[in-house]
This record gives structure tokens, C-alpha cells and sequence, in this order.
């Protein structure tokens, strides 16, 4: 009897199954039963869209503000990167940096939109219509209440919080409260003076 013959090749990486892709149906359910070696991916209206890998700036950027925000920011908020937002049963983002109320559990890998205070987006060139359209009209939807977008080279912060301006499908909207490439001064969500020199690599 002989041994069966090993494989030469393996089956590859993970990837979406582009029929599934086609019909927009895929759930929070199969984002959140994907293989470890899946890539870094997003769910947007069923659909799963792989994001690419950031550069060493964007993460330069990314790190820098989350320690700011660490030592500024009061102890009933809670500083985190990456970690998923449930918009609805068929769409899940990742803001890059993000507070979020102290206190959640530690092992949570997916927050609900009312455990998020505040959003973040630094764009890179491949992302530009999305976290300067898309993202933030998904977050005021959602109800987050402040999202915050950080554009690169040069670095530039534009601050937004949700107002009284109701969108097309009947949602409140983002209003700019402050941007600047030197000083963004805010009192929500919580007394903020950020010189950006210090979120610059």
C-alpha cells in the first residue's frame, strides 16, 4: 500500500469568493468567521473589499496621534487603531484611529457605532474618495459623533462633528468645526489644543 503523495502546492491565501462578491451577501457573520490568515479587510454593503497596506507615513501618523490622544484625552475615553465598527448587518469599517467609552471589554474585535465617540481616517492615495466621501457620510449615518480626517503631505487635520444638517435620506450630516496644518483647537469631545508638528513623523 503506498502513502498518498504530499502536495506541491498549497492552496494559497485567503480571498473572497467572487460569486459571493457579485451578489453583495456576505455578512458580519462571514467577516467575523474568517480564516487567521485572511487579509485586512472591510465590509461595504455585502461586498468584501481587502485594504491595502499603509505606508510607513500613514502609520507614522496613526501612531503619533493615538499617543497623543492617549495623554490628552480623560479617562472615560478609550484610544484605539484598527479595530472594527459594525455599521449594519452588511457593512463594517475600520477607522484607522479611533475613542471609543472606557470600560469595554478587551476582547471585543468588532464596536457597535454607539461605543464610538470619535472616528478617524488618515487618507493615502488609493483611499482619498473613500475617507473623504464615503466613510464619513457611513459614520454621520451610523450616528458617530465626530470624525476627524487626516490628510498627508502636507499633514493637514480637518475636524467635523455631527450638526444640524439633514442629507438626502433624511440623516444628520457632518459639519467642519476646525482644520489646520499648525493648531486644531476643539472643546468636543473633550478640550482639545493639537499642535499637528506633533503628529508628524
Amino acid at each position: 500500500m503506498s502513502a498518498e503523495p504530499i502536495p506541491t502546492t498549497s492552496p494559497g491565501p485567503w480571498c473572497p469568493d467572487p460569486m459571493r462578491q457579485q451578489r453583495a451577501d456576505y455578512t458580519l457573520e462571514d467577516l467575523l468567521a474568517l480564516p487567521d490568515d485572511a487579509p485586512r479587510v472591510e465590509l461595504v454593503d455585502g461586498v468584501v473589499q481587502v485594504t491595502p497596506s499603509p505606508t510607513l507615513g500613514h502609520q507614522d501618523i496613526s501612531l503619533l496621534l493615538s499617543l497623543w490622544l492617549r495623554s490628552h484625552a480623560p479617562a472615560h475615553l478609550h484610544v484605539a487603531q484598527a479595530v472594527g465598527v459594525v455599521l449594519s448587518h452588511n457593512t463594517s469599517r475600520q477607522p484607522d484611529v479611533l475613542l471609543c467609552h472606557a470600560g469595554l471589554p478587551a476582547d471585543r474585535s468588532r464596536l457597535r457605532p454607539s461605543d464610538v465617540v470619535l472616528a478617524v481616517e488618515i487618507v493615502s492615495p488609493g483611499t482619498r474618495r473613500v475617507d473623504r466621501f464615503a466613510k464619513p457620510g457611513e459614520y454621520a449615518a451610523a450616528g458617530i459623533p465626530f470624525y476627524w480626517r487626516v490628510e498627508q503631505d502636507p499633514v493637514h487635520l480637518y475636524a467635523y462633528q455631527l450638526g444640524d444638517r439633514i442629507g438626502p435620506g433624511g440623516e444628520r450630516q457632518y459639519e467642519l468645526v476646525d482644520d489646520g496644518a499648525d493648531l486644531v483647537v476643539l472643546v468636543e469631545p473633550f478640550d482639545i489644543k493639537l499642535p499637528i508638528a506633533e503628529i508628524i513623523p
